[in-house]
């Protein structure tokens, strides 16, 4: 994947800009959220938030989504590009947005979502798409929009832990209900997928954290250029783990980044947010690493690492679990 560049000016020492896109995916509750905020953090990324949201607002993006975890390639691309490509470009539907208004939070969400298109045009910034469920269709977002992708991983067991709090199942519906996803890339988890149980959180969480990053583990040898970052190694370290990160997309990790970055992280946060907060990302991020050790009892932890298996083992090693 090539990013794309223009010239900074004639000056023999002058470095491209880059104006590539930014996708930042990976499953739900696994960091999303704090990457795109914090890689937008330094003004030259204009945050957009999960287009392929099934809730997403009509002014950000125009197509509309069915499924959780929508896919896209070559075969069903002119359901989204056009839309896509609005959205990159920063145009935004007001009018669209203006007739689903339904409260006061509504009018406000389209405040900031305009003004950020707003300042994303008119201050040629990159755009970041944040949206988890981009993730199986993160090959398509890089051949066909020309995004440079960052994709989050989190430890299974502290994704299910999150699942399980918040109380989230999952309907496996919305991607047997997709058949070129299922033709293309989870057809050998079908009968998995068909069978788990739709009571058991721990049984989905699990299930669905090892399709998504056993599918990611295949993108790395086709898209080496793809960046996998694990959510762990941000909390142990977030200004060192966030400047490589800045480094490796080309923005410049200047005085706004870097404070946000500390921020969002401090110890003085608090340890763990509401469950009302639940996309806040202000988190002691020390902390927050351990909780699923406690809401998670050993059994339930066993039921993870052996649902997760070999795809859990390629990105932590056993010692983790302890």
């Amino acid at each position: 994947m090539n990013s794309h560049r223009e010239h900074a000016g004639d000056h023999p020492n002058s470095t491209p800009r880059i104006t590539s896109p930014i996708l930042v995916t990976g499953a739900h509750r696994t960091g999303t959220t704090w990457v795109g905020k914090m890689l937008s953090a330094g003004g030259e990324a204009a945050y957009i938030s999960e287009p392929l949201n099934v809730l997403h607002r009509p002014g950000v993006f125009s197509a509309p989504i069915r499924h959780w975890y929508t896919y896209i390639c070559a075969e069903n691309e002119a359901d989204y590009l056009p839309a896509f490509q609005q959205t990159l470009a920063f145009q935004y539907h007001a009018p669209d947005e203006l007739r689903a208004l339904q409260s006061r939070k509504d009018a406000l969400r389209m405040g900031r979502d305009w003004t950020t298109f707003i300042a994303g045009k008119l201050g040629k910034k990159r755009p970041l798409l944040k949206d988890p469920f981009a993730v199986f269709s993160a090959p398509w977002f890089a051949e066909r929009l020309g995004c440079q992708v960052v994709i989050t991983v989190r430890h299974p067991a502290a994704f299910v832990s999150s699942l399980k709090r918040l109380e989230w199942p999952f309907e496996f519906k919305d991607l047997l209900e997709q058949p070129l996803l299922m033709k293309h890339l989870l057809e050998p988890f079908r009968s998995a997928i068909e069978t788990v149980s739709p009571v058991d959180i721990i049984a989905q969480a699990g299930l669905l954290w090892k399709i998504i990053y056993q599918i990611v583990a295949g993108f790395e040898g086709k898209f080496p250029d793809f960046i996998t970052v694990h959510h762990e190694d941000l909390s142990l370290d977030p200004m060192d783990g966030y400047r490589t990160l800045y480094e490796q997309l080309g923005l410049a990790y200047n005085a706004e980044a870097q404070q946000a970055v500390r921020d969002s992280s401090s110890p003085t946060n608090p340890e763990e947010l509401s469950k009302d907060s639940i996309h806040a990302y202000q988190l002691d991020s020390l902390a927050n690493l351990s909780h699923w050790k406690d809401r998670l009892t050993g059994a339930e932890i066993e039921r993870i690492q052996e649902i997760t298996g070999e795809t859990a083992s390629y990105y932590y090693p056993a010692l983790s679990w302890n």
